[in-house]
C-alpha cells in the first residue's frame, strides 16, 4: 500500500477487520469527551434584538456591531445588574453581537443559567441604545441644533398667533368667518408636518432614535458545545485516529509484497506460486499471556492490509501449481535431491503451503520442512541436503527480515535454490469429473523439523 491510491475499499476493509479495535477507541473518545463535559458547566445564550432606522451603510452597521460590544457598553451592564461573582472582564467575553437584515443587530449575551443570559442580553441592548444616542447627540452640530430650536420657537409663535387669530374672527356662522378660520387650521397643520418632516430628514437625529425590539427570549436548551455534541464530538474523533493511524501505518510499513522484491531480499530465483484455500488472512503471531489475550480480543493479531482472498480455480488447478514446483526443483537440484524447507514461523499460510509441497513430492525430491524465527533465524547445518527452498506469503515480511533468513542460510551452508510464494484463495467446488488423487497431508508439528517420505 504504499504507492497505492487511498480508496473507499480500503477504509471498507479497516472498519470491517479492525471494527473491534475502532470501537474501542471510540468508546475512549465519548468517555474523555463526557469528561470534558464534566469541566465545562453547562452554558445558555439569549439574544435581544436592536432596530437602527433611517439609512444605514454597511460599514456603518458594522461599526454600531463593533460598540455593542465595547468595554463601555458592557462595564455599563455589568454595573447596572451587580453580579460580583462574575468578573467584568469575563463578562465580556461572554457578549456577542452581529448584523442581520433590516439594519438589527442581534446582540447575544451567555451565562450559566437562562435566567442570567435573558438579563445579561437585555441589559447590554439597553445599554447599547443609550450609549449610541449620546454618542449622536454629542456629534451633532451646535449652530444647527441652535437655528432648529429656534425654528421652533418660531412655529410655536406662529402656531399661538393663528389662535389668538382664529379666536378673534367673526364669532358667528358666517360663510367668511368658518372658511377663515378653516385656513388658518390649515396653515397650522402644514407647519407642524413641515417640522416633522425636518425632524424625519435630519440623519443624526433618525441614526439617534434606535429601538430595543423587546425582551430576549429565555433560552430553553444548552449553548454548544452540549454534552452529547462533545461525547459524539469526541467518539467520532478518536475513531478517525485509529482509521488514519492504520491508512499511515500502512503507507510506512517496509513489508514486501512484489515477486521481484522478495527475490532480491533473499538473492534467489522464484519457482513459482501455490494457492492455499482459506477464507481469511491466516497469520496470527503467537504469543501467551495478557498482552497476547488483548490483541486477540481487539483484533489486532491479524493483519488489515492482506487483500481479500481471490477466487481460484478447482482443486486440480492447484495440484498442477503444486507440481511444477516439484518438477522445476527435479530438474534443478543434483542427486540425491534432498531439500530444506524453510517457512517464516508464524506464517500460517506458507505452512500450509509447504506440507502440499512434502505431500506433492512424494519423497522426490526429499523434503524437510523447518520454521524459522524470523527475529533471530537460526537454520540447521547442513548434512545431506542439497540447499534450502523459502516458502512464505507475500505482503508479511521486510526486507531486512528475509536478509537475516538468508544469513542464516549462509551461516549454516545452504544455498537458497528458490523461493514459492503462497496466496490465500478462495476455493471453487470440485469437479466431479478428473477428480486429483488422494494424498494424505502430513502431519505438520509446529517448531519441529518435518520428513517427507523416504521412498
Amino acid at each position: 500500500m504504499n504507492d497505492d491510491t487511498i480508496r473507499l475499499v480500503t477504509i471498507g476493509r479497516i472498519v470491517r477487520r479492525r471494527w473491534r479495535l475502532l470501537a474501542a477507541l471510540a468508546l475512549v473518545g465519548a468517555l474523555l469527551g463526557y469528561g470534558a463535559s464534566l469541566l465545562f458547566p453547562p452554558r445558555y445564550t439569549a439574544s435581544a434584538s436592536v432596530l437602527l432606522p433611517g439609512a444605514w451603510e454597511e460599514r456603518e452597521l458594522l461599526t454600531q456591531q463593533e460598540i455593542a460590544t465595547s468595554s463601555v457598553v458592557v462595564d455599563a451592564a455589568a454595573d447596572a445588574l451587580h453580579w460580583n461573582d462574575v468578573p467584568t472582564s469575563e463578562l465580556r467575553d461572554q457578549v456577542s453581537a452581529k448584523t442581520a437584515d433590516g439594519n438589527i443587530i442581534k446582540i447575544s449575551g451567555t451565562a450559566d443559567t437562562p435566567e442570567r443570559a435573558q438579563r445579561l442580553a437585555d441589559q447590554v441592548a439597553r445599554q447599547f441604545v443609550t450609549f449610541a444616542a449620546r454618542i449622536a447627540d454629542n456629534n451633532s452640530d451646535p449652530d444647527t441644533a441652535a437655528q432648529r430650536e429656534a425654528l421652533q420657537k418660531t412655529v410655536t409663535q406662529t402656531s399661538r398667533r393663528i389662535t389668538e387669530l382664529a379666536d378673534s374672527a367673526d364669532p358667528g356662522q358666517t360663510v367668511e368667518s368658518v372658511q377663515a378660520r378653516t385656513e388658518l387650521e390649515k396653515l397650522r397643520t402644514t407647519l407642524q408636518e413641515a417640522i416633522n418632516k425636518l425632524d424625519q430628514a435630519d440623519p443624526a437625529a433618525a441614526k439617534a432614535n434606535m429601538v430595543v425590539m423587546g425582551s430576549a427570549p429565555r433560552p430553553t436548551g444548552e449553548a454548544p458545545p452540549t454534552r452529547i455534541q462533545l461525547i459524539v464530538a469526541g467518539a467520532l474523533l478518536f475513531f478517525l485516529i485509529g482509521v488514519v493511524g492504520h491508512l499511515t501505518a500502512a503507507r510506512m510499513s517496509r513489508r514486501l509484497r512484489t515477486q521481484p522484491e522478495i527475490a532480491a531480499a533473499l538473492n534467489a530465483e522464484l519457482l513459482g506460486t501455490v494457492d492455499v484455500p482459506g477464507e481469511r488472512p491466516g497469520h496470527r503471531p503467537q504469543g501467551h499471556g495478557s498482552r497476547s489475550g488483548i490483541r486477540r480480543l481487539l483484533g489486532v493479531d491479524v493483519r488489515w492490509d492482506v487483500p481479500a482472498p481471490q477466487t481460484s480455480g478447482d482443486e486440480a488447478s492447484r495440484q498442477i501449481r503444486y507440481r511444477r514446483v516439484c518438477a522445476r526443483l527435479r530438474g534443478t537440484l543434483p542427486a540425491p535431491r534432498r531439500l530444506l524447507i524453510l517457512v517464516p514461523q508464524g506464517d500460517e499460510v506458507a505452512l500450509l503451503a509447504a506440507g502440499r509441497l512434502v505431500a506433492e513430492a512424494e519423497g522426490d525430491p526429499l523434503l524437510r520442512v523447518v520454521e524459522v524465527p524470523v527475529s533471530q533465524p537460526l537454520v540447521p547445518d547442513r548434512g545431506s541436503e542439497s540447499g534450502a527452498l523459502v516458502v512464505l506469503s507475500p505482503g508479511y515480511w521486510t526486507a531486512a527480515e528475509l536478509a537475516g533468513i538468508a544469513e542464516a542460510c549462509a551461516d549454516a551452508r545452504h544455498e537458497v535454490v528458490g523461493i514459492v510464494l503462497a496466496g490465500l484463495v478462495r476455493a471453487l467446488p470440485a469437479r466431479s469429473a478428473g477428480a486429483p488423487r488422494n494424498a494424505a497431508t502430513p502431519v505438520l508439528a509446529v517448531g519441529h523439523d518435518v520428513k517427507g517420505s523416504s521412498g
